[in-house]
């Protein structure tokens, strides 16, 4: 059985046990990333380069937080576009109109969150 399976066997569990066990699948999930898709890792590293950046060329904590934040959206849109193409993969290597629609939209989604950055980086610095 694999580790992703036996994840899925176990209950949550509750209070400090659920949280726990939410912080294990977390991780899990960032592992599977990090080891999978070059996509993540590529984003990860570019956004592990502008945060001191970021740090260092926002003026207060708005323009910090907005600059880390367009990072995290990347990253975040990332991991969901990841899940839902694992998903579509699971179904069936068949080519469907669906399947391509899904892979397609996921991936506009990454491309406007990379919009994002590029919009909120120009505006906090540029304005």
């Amino acid at each position: 059985m694999c580790p992703e399976q036996d994840l899925l066997n176990k209950s949550s569990g509750r209070g400090l046990a659920r949280l726990f066990n939410a912080l294990r699948w977390s991780l899990a999930g960032f592992g599977s990333a990090l080891r999978h898709e070059e996509a993540f890792r590529q984003e990860l590293a570019l956004s592990l380069l502008l945060t001191p950046v970021a740090l260092w060329l926002g003026d207060g904590g708005i323009e910090r937080a907005l600059l880390i934040g367009s990072l995290l959206v990347v990253l975040i849109t990332e991991l969901l576009n990841t899940a839902v193409e694992s998903v579509v993969d699971r179904i069936g290597p068949d080519l469907h109109a669906l399947s391509k629609r899904a892979k397609d939209i996921g991936s506009a989604a990454v491309f406007l969150s990379l919009v994002n950055v590029a919009a909120t980086w120009g505006l906090v610095l540029l304005g």
